[in-house]
């Protein structure tokens, strides 16, 4: 056998090992979901929103001056302190306007990463949901912030917007203040709560094209923010395209194209190797 070919098999046999042993390994998600406590390093938000982890997150406190944590046991209320210092900021700067209070829902791990249920995102501590349901006169307990549901904002069974409880909930006001902060790249609704914040936005537009419509997202809307500066290894997203996203890209969302089940097979869960070489350091014990 050739030198050249002998080569390219023995480069072919270790691309196998290599691959073999990535899957050898447990998916990330366990890992991650497995940890209690964030690292004591410097924040970092490390690799992109859907592949990546949280170096030095904090975490949202339960209660505070207009908000409270939903769902506790889940111990997902961890951030960048750019995205904690975001809600803090976006809950006071609504109660001035008599909002009586946000449930947040998930943010991130105590170290990021994937998670065991739900989201492909919220990975690297810059992505939060916030219910529309607003928060009650009085604070709920421990078990009520475990147990009381969301309330969605579309007809039940349909796709159609519910106006009342668009109107009673404040959606429009609450998640264009919430777009303005210039730390936000973009906020996530369904696509029929995205067609009343075009049909009721009147001429103040800029927010609309951070507000993207996305399946899903009509009991919470998710808000993404920017990487932070000093977060080198963190990937922004492309910006939104120029508009207010309100013509033919909304449209699209109403016809049946975007509701038909998906023929593409699942992808395998995430392995350390998909995720920054320094991910791997959070989850190995020191």
């Amino acid at each position: 056998m050739r030198r050249g070919a002998q080569g390219l098999m023995l480069t072919a046999i270790m691309t196998c090992l290599v691959a073999a042993n990535a899957q050898a390994q447990p998916p990330a998600k366990e890992l991650f979901g497995g940890i209690e406590r964030p690292s004591s390093d410097a924040p970092q938000a490390l690799g992109s929103y859907a592949r990546g982890c949280l170096v030095g997150g904090v975490p949202l406190a339960e209660a505070g001056a207009g908000f409270q944590t939903m769902r506790p046991s889940r111990n997902r209320h961890w951030g960048h302190p750019s995205l904690v210092a975001y809600v803090e900021r976006l809950a006071a700067e609504l109660r001035t306007r008599g909002h009586p209070g946000l449930l947040v829902g998930d943010m991130a791990q105590p170290r990021g990463g994937p998670m065991r249920t739900g989201h492909r995102s919220h990975q690297i501590g810059l992505d939060a949901d916030i219910w529309f349901k607003p928060a009650p006169a009085a604070p709920f307990d421990y078990a009520a912030r475990e147990n009381v549901s969301a309330v969605s904002l579309l007809q039940t069974g349909t796709r159609e917007l519910d106006w009342a409880a668009f109107d009673s909930f404040g959606a429009l006001e609450v998640v264009k203040t919430a777009a303005r902060d210039p730390e936000v790249a973009r906020i996530f609704v369904h696509p029929a709560i995205k067609r009343g914040f075009c049909a009721r936005a009147g001429d103040e537009r800029d927010w609309l094209r951070k507000v993207r419509p996305w399946w899903g997202h009509h009991y919470h809307f998710h808000v993404r923010l920017a990487c932070p500066a000093g977060s080198v290894g963190c990937r922004d997203q492309d910006p939104p395209p120029p508009g207010d996203g309100c013509g033919a890209e909304l449209a699209w969302w109403f016809t049946d194209e975007p509701w038909q089940p998906s023929t593409t097979p699942p992808k395998p869960p995430l392995r350390m190797a998909d995720l920054p070489p320094r991910c791997a350091t959070l989850v190995t014990p020191r």
